[in-house]
This record gives C-alpha cells, sequence and structure tokens, in this order.
C-alpha cells in the first residue's frame, strides 16, 4: 500500500491523503476545506481505479476557481502514481 501525501494549489483544503493500493484507491482524507464535500469524495472514489479517478476528476472547476478538490486529488494522483 502507497500513502500520498499532497498540498493541494489553489482550493480551499490544506492536505488530501490517498491510500492506493495495486491501482485501487483504498482511502482519501482531505484536511480543511468543505468537509462535506471531502466525505463525498471520499466515498465515491474509495474502491476505484487511479486512472479512472484521473480520468473523470481532472478538469472539474470550483466556481471561479482554476481547479477543485477533485481535480486536485486527480492532479495528485498523475504527480504522485505510476502504477
Amino acid at each position: 500500500m502507497k500513502t500520498i501525501r499532497y498540498t493541494p494549489r489553489g482550493v480551499c483544503a490544506r492536505q488530501m491523503e490517498i491510500d492506493v493500493d495495486d491501482g485501487i484507491i483504498k482511502e482519501f482524507r482531505i484536511v480543511g476545506g468543505c468537509h462535506g464535500n471531502g466525505q463525498g469524495i471520499s466515498a465515491l472514489v474509495k474502491g476505484m481505479k487511479v486512472d479512472d479517478v484521473i480520468e473523470r476528476l481532472q478538469n472539474i472547476r470550483c466556481g471561479n476557481k482554476e481547479s477543485s478538490c477533485p481535480a486536485q486529488l486527480a492532479a495528485a494522483l498523475k504527480e504522485n502514481y505510476n502504477g
């Protein structure tokens, strides 16, 4: 199991932790930001393949911001997980 610790950019969340095992997301935690949003994202991505999460979330924006917590999760995976 690999734990990725990532500092997101351009969003309210201060830290993200992603547990990945054999290309599958086992756990996802957000520190800071909207608690409900973090819980929702975590529940949705748990059990998903890393590549599927990246594909689905990478272009999501939050209002006028250039990014979002879902997009920052995709960025964390792209930058730190290489199967």
